[in-house]
């Protein structure tokens, strides 16, 4: 580096500069040679100091980055989720424990949810419905606890896409088939879709006895679909029955079995469904009760007079059947005998009313 002088006396410091001895230099080149010189360290020398303003980060002017503010904000807040009960939301199962799975929905806690609500159906474990990173749809059961945790549940969904089936396939009235798991003293009990459905005993048409049904699989129709009230009423019976009554036709006779006895009628046994025979339609004489003229496990013969798929009966008569009026209460043998020519007469005559375009006779009958 050169200095410039200014006076005389830095002249004479400059002269006594120049005057170093050949050794002093040579020593001096000795340590450059070993170490390098200020050249070679590459130092620049306009390294800017920390107080320099040109050494921090340039400002930007948001005028020119191609948004505002508030449209920034805006954007933000579509992600800032708004979770409500009964909304349905897809979430990623992360952890399963042994009280329920942690879910990710994107909320700022893991929602969690609990074993029971994991399906509609009974099951074991979590790991026999879920699995780790599975993603799927949950149901929001409650707001934020104090954690700002949310609960969630599957069983809410199945539960009421069940109920939405179950219209559906009563709407359609369709017969469906389902397993008995339990009896008890007003009838069965099957599960239709998940759901807890009921069959009366007086829609259930065997001849075992009830307790005996566990582990069956029946065909039923539809009674009741109540969602409100939790009721789902089904019919052994009526499924039978509109089985039976596809290969029924009304003046047909059949063969069949009293099975039971009211004071209002008997019921009869045709091929593993159950017809009425009405009281006023066993003979054409007066009878005060049918246990005067009908015993259990009697076989006889009866006419079909009509037939309601709607409600699952099956209406009968002997009446029809009867040779000479009070036939039944005399020789029921000669009704049996005769059965299929007076049904033959019978139909003779329903076409007869139906060509005339008068009431039909089975009408006036029941």
């Amino acid at each position: 580096m050169t200095v410039t002088p200014t006076d005389p006396s830095q002249e004479s410091a400059v002269d006594t500069a120049e005057a170093v001895s050949s050794e002093a230099v040579a020593d001096q080149s000795a340590k450059q040679a070993d170490f390098g010189t200020d050249d070679d360290l590459g130092i620049p020398e306009d390294i800017p100091t920390a107080d320099d303003p040109s050494s921090r980060a340039t400002s930007r002017d948001m005028e020119n980055a191609g948004f505002t503010l508030d449209e920034f904000a805006a954007l933000l807040s579509k992600y800032d989720y708004n979770f409500k009960p009964g909304d349905i939301v897809n979430g990623t199962v992360f952890a399963l424990e042994s009280k329920g799975a942690m879910i990710d929905i994107g909320a700022k806690t893991a929602a969690f949810m609990p074993l029971q609500e994991v399906s509609i159906n009974r099951v074991e474990g979590l790991s026999d419905v879920l699995q780790p990173g599975e993603i799927r749809e949950f149901f929001i059961m409650s707001e934020e606890n104090e954690d700002g945790q949310l609960s969630l549940s599957i069983r809410r969904i199945e539960y009421q896409r069940a109920w939405e089936r179950v219209r559906q396939l009563q709407k359609e009235d369709a017969t469906i088939y389902s397993e008995v798991f339990a009896t008890n003293r007003g009838g069965a009990l099957v599960r239709v879709e998940g759901l807890r459905g009921f069959i009366p005993g007086s829609h259930i048409s065997t001849r075992k006895p009830k307790e005996e049904l566990v582990a069956d699989f029946l065909p039923l129709k539809f009674l009741e679909v109540d969602e409100e009230r939790n009721r789902l009423v089904l019919s052994h019976r009526r499924a039978l029955v509109e089985r039976k009554m596809n290969r029924l036709e009304v003046g047909e006779v059949v063969v069949g079995t009293v099975r039971g006895i009211k004071p209002y009628g008997a019921f009869i046994d045709i091929g593993g469904v159950s017809g009425l025979l009405h009281i006023s339609e066993i003979s054409h004489e007066h009878i005060e009760t049918p246990h005067s003229v009908l015993n259990v496990n009697d076989q006889m013969k009866v006419m079909i007079i009509d037939l309601d798929a709607e409600r699952g009966r099956i209406s009968l008569s002997t009446k029809a059947l009867e040779p000479e009026p009070g036939d039944m209460l005399t020789d029921p043998q000669k009704v049996f005998d005769k059965a299929e020519e007076m049904a033959a007469r019978y139909k003779q005559m329903l076409l007869e009313q139906a060509e005339e375009g008068e009431e039909p006779l089975s009408s006036m009958m029941i």
